[in-house]
């Protein structure tokens, strides 16, 4: 293919607005110097700051005038080099992605997922294909990136397969996987990634709050739904009748079935992995029920944040996935040693080399950002600025909901790109009586609604890539015309869902608030 042809050339406000996008994004430094570019700004700062007197903004942890400590004195620079290792492995978001990543690796590497996601759709009538793709695509984030190497090329193999334009196949697959990346009927690794910054960020201003790793876990359910609803209606409704009209399949792209054979012992594998999956949910379900559990805090309760079970949701996922992954891959005859579990583990945490290296600058970052008191200073006079305005707590949480759908164009990555955020909306908004599990449910929210516009989502390129197995011509401004009425259409709706769910007080995920403090 040349690639000269395989790109459009820009048209348009859209495409002109998208490709300034794209350069303004590459030329932001790899998040890794990002978070180190931050934490000299941070030094800077603090040292400048220090000597600034803040009389009138109130510590609420000590009640007394804000202090901006210098992190370029003598004491803090030798503090700073004596702790930086143990910054860096005290880092909450570190430890849960690796546990959390060594079971989903296994299960991955085996082909449990990949054999799940193929009998599903292989199954599924023609008039279900699309809420069946969505589905797949929000239940495939469990398996880290499963949904954009595998189900959305099948999504365009399955539609064209059918009858169907193979593009809208691929749109609907990739608004599942990217464009609802925040909602999952099923836990994943997600939501204690997200908790794990969450977390301090709170703490800038309340040492003792605690946060759960599903916080957001009941809106996350209940999301799925309306994310099938909306890719639905929008793929069978929007997108597929203008592709069909617009946009016409090479006449050479090849129709095929696209999917492997199933062999028996590959079924076999699957049902009995996912039977002994379900009688390990079956078995958790049972030892929680008794009064006495081991699993309940001393009294009795399991939601709350000292009870054993709550502690528990990581290495619970971790196993969750780690031994169907195993007893599927015994039977397939994918593991025939030990050393291959171990193997795949040790592909899963090569695959986790990347997030490490940003980890380490952003451990040191979040640290700094939060000893100076330069956040705190940031969430108090944010909040300040709130109170002045005087604006309702629905149209915060819209405010945050669009600048991180904005932010997102230009910063990629989920977790730095909370870790960015976090620090300063959490605390802020905690000022105001937010809690940060609603300003999480809100991040979630505007990050996952504009991912599938950005030409800077690492899988975008990709997904261009697929498309042309069916339209040679296809290029960026192609796939976001394509991908515009899903990310709009979901930030919208989601948002307004969001605030129903608020005003409605159904509960958010386990342990959680709408409010600061919880009342």
């Amino acid at each position: 293919m040349n690639p000269e042809t395989s790109i459009e050339k820009p048209r348009g406000i859209i495409d002109r607005g998208l490709r300034a996008i794209e350069v303004v994004g590459n030329k932001l430094p790899d998040p890794s110097m990002l978070f180190l570019l931050l934490l000299i700004v941070v030094w800077i700062l603090s040292a400048l700051l220090s000597n600034v007197s803040f009389t009138s903004v109130i510590d609420p942890r000590t009640q007394e005038p804000l202090i901006i400590n210098n992190l370029l004195s003598g004491s803090a620079i030798t503090d700073f080099m004596s702790r930086m290792v143990s910054i860096f492995t005290g880092f909450a978001p570190l430890g849960v992605v690796l546990v959390a990543m060594l079971g989903v690796g296994v299960a991955d590497e085996a082909g449990y997922f990949n054999t799940g996601i193929k009998l599903l759709l292989s199954k599924t009538s023609v008039g279900l294909l699309t809420p069946v793709v969505v589905l797949v695509g929000l239940l495939s984030h469990s398996a880290v990136d499963a949904g954009y190497v595998l189900v959305i090329p099948l999504g365009g193999v399955i539609f064209h397969a059918a009858g169907r334009h193979p593009l809208a196949g691929i749109a609907a697959a990739f608004a599942g996987v990217s464009g609802g990346f925040s909602a999952n009927p099923l836990p994943s690794a997600l939501d204690p990634l997200l908790q794990g910054f969450t977390q301090p960020a709170a703490q800038i201003l309340d040492a003792a709050i605690l946060v759960n790793p599903l916080c957001n876990y009941f809106f996350t359910v209940a999301s799925s739904a309306v994310i099938i609803a909306l890719g639905w209606y929008i793929t069978d409704r929007i997108v597929e009748p203008r592709l069909s009209r617009s946009t016409p399949v090479d006449e050479d792209a090849e129709k095929s079935s696209g999917m492997d054979t199933i062999g028996v012992r590959e079924s076999k594998a699957f049902w009995w992995a996912t039977g002994v999956m379900l009688l390990g949910i079956v078995v958790l379900i049972l030892t929680l029920i008794p009064a006495d559990s081991a699993f309940r805090d001393t009294n009795g309760s399991l939601n709350s944040f000292q009870a054993p079970i709550m502690q528990s949701i990581v290495p619970l996922i971790f196993l969750l996935f780690l031994i169907p992954g195993v007893v599927y891959g015994y039977i397939a005859g994918v593991f025939k040693s030990s050393k291959d579990m171990v193997d795949a583990m040790t592909k899963a945490m090569n695959g986790m080399a990347y997030y490490i290296v940003m980890a380490f600058f952003c451990a040191l970052f979040v640290h700094a950002f939060g000893a100076s008191n330069i956040g705190a200073l940031l969430a108090l006079k944010g909040a300040a600025t709130l109170q002045a305005l005087a604006l309702p707590g629905s149209i915060t949480i819209v405010g945050i909901i669009l600048l991180t759908a904005f932010v997102n164009l230009f910063v990629g990555s989920a977790s730095a790109k909370w870790a960015l955020l976090a620090p300063i909306f959490v605390p802020m908004l905690m000022q105001v009586g937010i809690s940060p599990d609603l300003t999480q449910a809100a991040y979630r929210v505007g990050d996952s609604s504009s991912n599938i516009i950005t030409p800077l989502m690492p899988y975008f390129p990709l997904v261009v890539v697929y498309c042309q197995r069916y339209f040679k011509k296809t290029g960026i401004g192609t796939l976001t015309s394509i991908m515009i009425p899903y990310s709009i259409t979901f930030l919208v709706v989601w948002t307004a869902f969001l605030l129903l769910y608020w005003v409605l007080g159904i509960p958010l995920g386990l342990g959680a608030s709408y409010t600061y403090p919880p009342v």
